[in-house]
């Protein structure tokens, strides 16, 4: 069988939605947008993107398509109520029928939770997901959302959630429904082609994440657990490309695709890696894939009694010696390789809120997918680990 130039590829599947993938995909903007009944979209950016080409192409390139786009791009690199507030505002005064997302993770989860509360009456924190909140909900007044991201990382474009930061309480919180999946993800390596090597390797082990710790939960799920591994190669193969060389179309592709399928994935469960990450980031406004991969290899470790033996399966199909420790090996050196800061204390982070911190990770939606159950005791360990470097 002939290899694949994903350089060059252009084709479609659908799991869990439609999405478009190939170098120049996003010129089927007006299309996508078309298909899903979306006449006037409000193109939701970060302020970064705002004035770059590609965004003044996508606008223009929805103009062409006769559509009658607006932009909005106060989004915070983590994103407020106030920005999502501030969207729903612009979409009313729009008069907007959809959302087009472009950027990263944040722009991504703000725009689908503007089109999510744009035909809701009730505030936004009735929607966390907690249970089934989300059937409080009006389904029909959410708005259809095209996504286009911009890093592969987070995965949001094939996601039903966005992730908002509540700044009274200083913690991350999921807004969940169904509803908000986007109708459509383009998948444009050529977009992602000039993101820094920082952001490549933050954003990139960001997807690794998502996919080791849905690999890792011990819920039954035999589909993400395959899509898991699968992204776990991905990555292992594309990263260090796309980082050293971020003009390289197939790095950039196949990293897009294990973005997509971490988030495909994660479905299965989350863990500590997540639940750590969440507060700090909330605290600290560090970015959520940087410090990801800062704790990733101590919560590894103290996952080891639960996690040996499928670690070592994946090891081998890795082609990686070693078993366990072999893997262990490989994420720090990966981490090495992509300049990622090795404790929590080279990423800027202090040390005296450490059981505020870990009062907060238990108890945040990710914490119950981990392999060994957490409770704040060992959080608060796992963060001074982290943050001395110990036991890793």
């Amino acid at each position: 069988m002939p290899q694949l130039d994903l350089a060059t590829l252009a084709t479609g599947w659908s799991y869990p939605t439609t999405v478009l993938y190939g170098a120049g995909s996003l010129r089927k903007t007006a299309r996508a947008c078309g298909q899903a009944a979306i006449q006037r979209p409000l193109v939701v950016t970060d302020p970064g993107l705002a004035g770059l080409p590609m965004t003044a192409d996508l606008v223009d390139g929805l103009r062409a398509g006769g559509l009658r786009p607006g932009l909005f791009t106060d989004v915070r690199s983590n994103p407020v109520a106030a920005n999502v507030e501030a969207g729903v505002r612009a979409f009313s005064a729009g008069d907007h029928d959809g959302v087009v997302a472009l950027g990263g993770g944040s722009a991504l989860d703000c725009g689908k939770v503007i089109a999510f509360m744009a035909g809701q009456d009730r505030p936004l924190w009735d929607f966390e997901d907690v249970g089934d909140w989300w059937r409080r909900a009006r389904p029909d007044g959410i708005a259809p959302v095209v996504a286009i991201p911009t890093t592969a990382g987070t995965g949001s474009e094939v996601g039903r959630a966005g992730v908002i930061t509540d700044e009274a309480t200083h913690t991350k919180k999921v807004i969940f429904h169904p509803g908000m999946m986007p109708k459509t993800a383009i998948l444009d390596p050529a977009v992602t082609a000039g993101l820094s090597p920082k952001l490549t390797a933050a954003t990139g082990m960001d997807a690794l994440a998502h996919c080791l710790e849905a690999y890792c939960a011990p819920s039954w799920h035999p589909m993400a657990e395959g899509i898991a591994v699968e992204g776990i190669r991905l990555v292992k193969d594309a990263l260090p490309r796309a980082f050293a060389h971020g003009g390289d179309l197939d790095a950039r592709g196949k990293m897009l695709a294990a973005a997509a399928m971490g988030a495909t994935a994660f479905q299965k469960g989350l863990g500590a890696i997540h639940s750590l990450s969440h507060p700090i980031g909330a605290v600290y406004d560090t970015h959520h894939g940087m410090t990801n991969a800062v704790v990733m290899p101590y919560v590894l470790v103290f996952n080891r009694p639960a996690v040996e033996p499928k670690i070592e399966r994946l090891a081998a199909w890795l082609g990686i010696a070693g078993g366990f420790s072999g893997f262990l090996d490989w994420i720090i050196a990966l981490r090495a390789e992509l300049d990622v800061p090795h404790t929590l204390q080279a990423l800027g982070v202090p040390a005296d809120r450490f059981h505020e911190l870990a009062a907060m990770a238990v108890v945040d939606p990710t914490a119950g997918g981990n392999p060994v159950p957490l409770d704040v005791a060992a959080a608060e360990r796992l963060l001074k680990d982290a943050h001395t470097g110990a036991g890793v």
